[in-house]
C-alpha cells in the first residue's frame, strides 16, 4: 500500500511523543500535572449550556446545516466583532462559520496555494498553521522569532526568491506560544507588507480577549479595515471555555472568505445548530464570564512567576494569553524535547517542549496554565526537585 507524500511532514511530532510519555508515567503511577495542552480547566458559562440543551429536543436542529442555516450565527459574530473593534463586517460575505478555528487555518491554504507556492509561517508558531500548508502541497519560509525582537517577525529579512513565490502568510497575536503581543503600528506594517507582494494574511486569533491590559488585543483588521487582503479567525474555545463544543469563525476579505467556503463545502457541512445557538448566547449575552476568565488567568500567571522565581528560574511576565514561554535553565540549552520527557517520568509534571512550535522554539518550553495557581505552585516545586 502507498501513502500520499503529502502526509510524510505530518509525521514527526513531539506532542505525540509527550503524549506517549504521559501515558507511561501514569502507568508508572505518577499522578500528571499536564501544563503541556492549552486545554481550559474552565467551566462553560451556564447560559451557554441552557441554550445549548433547549435545542437539543428541538428536530429542526437535527438535520445537515448548509450556509443559509448559520445566518443567525454570521449575523452575532458581525455585530460582536464591530462592537469590540469597530470594523463594519457584512454577515453575509466576510463571516464563515468553523468547526473550531484550527480547521479554518488548516484548510485556508487549499483555498490559497497552489503547489509548490510559499507560505510565510511564524517560527515558533502554532503547529497546524503548517500541517495545513503540507497537505496543499505548499513550501514553508519560517519567519523567525527572538525574544530581542518582541518575537516579531522582520519582514524586511525574507528573500526576495521566496516573496515572489508566496501567497500567504500567517501572523498569530498575542502569540501561542511566546505571549508575545502586537501593537496597531506593527498590523499597518504587516498589512502594507502584504499588499505591496500580493499576499493573504491570515491572522488567528484566539487570544483576543485573554489580555491582562484591560483591553482586547489588536485585531489585524483594524489596520486593514477595507479587508484589502486580511482574514481572521475567532475561536469560541479561549474566552468563553467551549473548546470541546468546537466552534469559531473566520472573518475578513470576502473573495478569501467564499474561497474558503468552497473548501468547507467538499470537507464538511456546518456545525451542530444548538452549538452555534450556544455561541450565539456567548456572543450576546453577559460578558461577565469572559472577564472571569481573564482574572482567573492573570492570577495564575503571578503565581506561577512568583513560584518560578523562587526557585531561580526567572521568567518573563506576558501581558496576554494562557502560557507562560519560558528558556531553558542551563544544563539543558537546546534539549526541550529531552528536558519535558525525563521531568514528566520522573515527577508526573508535563510541559511542552518548545521544538515542537518550530526551530526557533528549541531552548524554551511552553508552561500552559491550566490548573489552579496552588495546583501550580505545587508542580513548580516539584520541577525544583529535578533541577536539584
Amino acid at each position: 500500500m502507498q501513502i500520499a507524500q503529502r502526509i510524510r511532514p505530518l509525521q514527526a511530532n513531539v506532542f505525540a511523543d509527550m503524549d506517549r510519555a504521559k501515558a507511561a508515567a501514569r502507568a508508572a503511577g505518577k499522578t500528571i500535572v499536564d501544563l503541556s495542552l492549552g486545554s481550559s480547566d474552565l467551566p462553560t458559562p451556564p447560559h451557554v449550556l441552557a441554550a445549548i440543551a433547549a435545542a437539543l429536543p428541538d428536530p429542526t436542529t437535527h438535520g445537515y446545516c448548509l450556509f443559509s442555516g448559520t445566518q443567525a450565527f454570521r449575523q452575532a459574530a458581525a455585530r460582536w466583532y464591530t462592537d469590540k473593534f469597530g470594523v463594519a463586517v457584512d454577515a453575509e460575505t466576510e463571516v464563515l462559520l468553523l468547526i473550531g478555528s484550527q480547521e479554518g487555518t488548516a484548510h485556508l491554504p487549499l483555498a490559497i496555494l497552489n503547489p509548490g507556492d510559499f507560505a510565510l509561517l511564524m517560527d515558533p508558531g502554532y503547529p497546524s498553521h503548517a500541517g495545513g500548508v503540507y497537505l496543499a502541497n505548499g513550501q514553508i519560509y519560517p519567519m523567525p522569532l527572538h525574544a530581542e525582537a518582541g518575537f516579531l517577525p522582520r519582514f524586511a529579512d525574507i528573500p526576495l526568491a521566496v516573496l515572489e513565490q508566496s501567497r500567504l502568510m500567517v501572523l498569530s497575536y498575542p502569540h501561542n506560544p511566546t505571549t508575545a503581543t502586537a501593537s496597531l503600528e506593527f498590523w499597518q506594517e504587516a498589512v502594507a507588507f502584504c499588499q505591496r507582494h500580493n499576499l493573504v494574511l491570515a491572522h488567528d486569533f484566539p487570544y483576543a480577549d485573554l489580555t491582562f491590559t484591560g483591553k482586547p488585543a489588536v485585531s489585524a483588521l483594524q489596520a486593514d479595515p477595507g479587508k484589502t487582503c486580511t482574514v481572521e479567525f475567532f475561536t469560541m474555545s479561549k474566552s468563553y471555555n467551549m473548546g470541546g463544543f468546537r466552534v469559531g469563525y473566520a472573518i475578513g476579505n470576502a473573495q478569501i472568505i467564499a474561497a474558503l467556503r468552497q473548501v468547507k463545502a467538499i470537507v464538511d457541512f456546518n456545525q451542530y445548530p444548538g452549538i452555534q445557538r450556544g455561541a450565539i448566547a456567548a456572543l450576546t449575552g453577559s460578558q461577565d464570564n469572559v472577564q472571569t476568565v481573564i482574572d482567573t488567568f492573570r492570577q495564575r500567571r503571578d503565581a506561577a512567576v512568583v513560584a518560578l522565581d523562587a526557585i531561580g528560574w526567572t521568567v518573563p511576565t506576558p501581558e496576554a494569553t494562557m502560557y507562560l514561554w519560558a528558556q531553558l535553565p542551563e544544563p539543558w540549552g537546546q534539549q526541550s524535547t529531552e528536558f519535558c520527557l525525563r521531568l514528566v517520568e520522573q515527577t508526573g509534571v508535563a510541559l511542552a517542549p518548545g521544538i515542537g512550535f518550530g526551530k526557533s522554539g528549541e531552548g524554551y518550553v511552553r508552561i500552559a496554565l491550566v490548573h489552579p495557581p496552588e495546583a501550580i505552585s505545587r508542580a513548580i516545586a516539584q520541577i525544583a526537585g529535578f533541577l536539584g
